[in-house]
Parts: structure tokens; C-alpha cells; sequence
């Protein structure tokens, strides 16, 4: 029995590592530019529970957009409970011995949130290309969200800086032709490159970012399907990872933790894949 309480399932065939799920308390800073309001408490403690009940035994916490660059709960639960590891969000010009340490603490990335965003930084600029370099030689990678069609000049940038890539909830292709979507294109070709992984994740989102307002009840699971299908053909186990993105903002009243474990059975139906996955994910994550 670990430091939660978790106790190993040997029956169950969950993943090892659930790699994209966020904490957060009621009262955390909001930035005025959110685009959401959570009026509710998700803590370290309530993820680790539900990864307990479901016999996963490792989470990566993805740093949450709307609080802006206030990851001090996410360091303080990391520091706390060493079977969590997590990616920041940060400012460009944050400087070398702050991120130092934040590695020391469990953040193992750089999170870079940009969906729903009209205009893009320049991450061609001195402060990003800084950035990108502290995150290379402190062997993190960079986590990239964004919508599919705006994929390809943030890879190509990360690429030119040969940063290791972890790339959201499938790449976000476009919902109306997602396999013939450029950003699809763009990521399979960054995944060539043996520095990018794609994380299956959220596939109840790729209706679209905002699909969870305008389309509240609509299908949740055809395009992940046909998405999750073609990533297993074109990028193979040792380059994709699995998350629950729980709690599912936007999403709570439709989507549980087991739905989602179903929907990644769902996609990858042999138990072998399943566990490759899992390794992929202990051996960027954990090793």
C-alpha cells in the first residue's frame, strides 16, 4: 500500500499512467482571459482516489489555462505525492534556476495552451527560443494544445529547436475531415522526427474546442474513433500515450472516468498495444 493508500490491482488492465488530468481548488486565481469558470474543487487527493479505484497507478497533471501561470497547488501536490509528475505553464522570460527547481519538484514540461486563442506568440522570439532551450537541456519536453489547423508553425518552431513534443488530445484535427486536416498532417510528420509524442486524450472533445456549448448533447465518440484509429496505424505504441483529461471540464455530466477507459479499449482492443503505451508513458514520464 503506497503514500494514498493505493493498493495494486493485479487483475485490472487499465493503463499504468493516466497522462492528462488537472487539480484545483475553488478559490485559485482565475485569468481575466479564461475560458471557463469551475465553480467546483477537483484535488490531488480526488484524482489519486479515482486513479486508485480504477488501478492506474501513475498521473501526470497537465497545468491548467485558466489560472494563468499560477502552478503553485499543481508543485505543491507533486512535491507531496511522488506518483504525480506535471507540465507548467510559464512565462517565456521565466529564468533557468526557477525552472531548475520546478524539475526537482515533479514538472517534467512546459505546457503551452493556445487553443481558443485568435493570435499566437511568436515562439520565434528570443524569449521563447530561451524557453525552449532551458526545456531541452533540462530534458523536459513541450506540451502543445491547440486546434488542429493551427498545429503545423507551433511544431515547425519546435522543431527548428529540437524540443522534445507531447502533442494534446490527439492534435485537435479538424472535426469536419479530420484525416485529411492539415494539423493531422503536420503532427504525423513531427512524430518522424522521433521527437514528438501524441497523447489519446479527450477524444469526447474533438467535436471541437467549443463543441461542450454549442453542441452540449451531441456525439462524443465517432471522430475520437476514427482519429484514434488512424494514430494507431500511422504513429505505433512507442509514440502514443493515453489520458483521461478527468475532471472532464465542461464535459462533468456526460463523461466518467470509466467511460473513458472504455473508449481507449475501444480504440486500441489488444491488451499488448495497451501496455506498450503504458510503457511509453513510464519511460518519458517516469524514467
Amino acid at each position: 500500500m503506497g503514500e494514498t493508500g493505493y493498493k495494486r490491482n493485479g487483475g485490472t488492465d487499465a493503463p499504468v499512467v493516466d497522462c492528462h488530468a488537472h487539480i484545483f481548488l475553488r478559490d485559485m486565481p482565475v485569468s481575466r482571459d479564461a475560458w471557463t469558470q469551475i465553480d467546483y474543487a477537483f484535488t490531488a487527493e480526488d484524482l489519486l482516489a479515482l486513479l486508485d479505484e480504477h488501478g492506474v497507478h501513475f498521473g501526470v497533471i497537465s497545468g491548467i489555462s485558466i489560472s494563468g501561470f499560477y502552478n503553485d497547488y499543481m508543485i505543491r501536490s507533486l512535491r507531496k505525492y511522488r506518483r504525480l509528475r506535471g507540465t507548467a505553464i510559464v512565462a517565456p522570460n521565466t529564468d533557468f534556476y526557477t525552472l531548475e527547481r520546478m524539475s526537482q519538484e515533479g514538472i517534467v514540461g512546459i505546457r503551452l495552451q493556445l487553443a481558443r486563442q485568435e493570435t499566437l506568440p511568436d515562439f520565434r522570439s528570443d524569449d521563447y527560443r530561451m524557453l525552449f532551450r532551458r526545456a531541452r537541456d533540462l530534458d523536459w519536453h513541450v506540451h502543445v494544445a491547440i486546434e488542429g489547423p493551427s498545429l503545423r508553425p507551433v511544431l515547425e518552431a519546435l522543431m527548428e529547436e529540437g524540443v522534445k513534443t507531447v502533442i494534446d488530445h490527439m492534435g485537435h484535427p479538424d472535426p469536419q475531415d479530420p484525416l485529411a486536416c492539415d494539423g493531422l498532417r503536420a503532427m504525423l510528420e513531427a512524430v518522424e522526427t522521433g521527437r514528438t509524442w501524441v497523447k489519446m486524450s479527450a477524444g469526447f472533445r474533438m467535436p471541437g474546442t467549443d463543441a461542450w456549448r454549442s453542441d452540449p448533447e451531441g456525439d462524443l465518440d465517432s471522430i475520437a474513433a476514427v482519429i484514434a484509429a488512424e494514430l494507431l496505424a500511422r504513429v505505433g505504441p512507442d509514440r502514443l500515450l493515453w489520458g483521461s483529461d478527468a475532471p472532464f471540464v465542461g464535459y462533468e455530466r456526460r463523461v466518467s472516468y470509466a467511460r473513458v477507459l472504455d473508449s481507449f479499449r475501444r480504440w486500441v482492443p489488444d491488451p499488448a498495444i495497451r501496455a506498450a503505451i503504458s510503457h511509453t508513458a513510464l519511460k518519458l514520464y517516469f524514467s
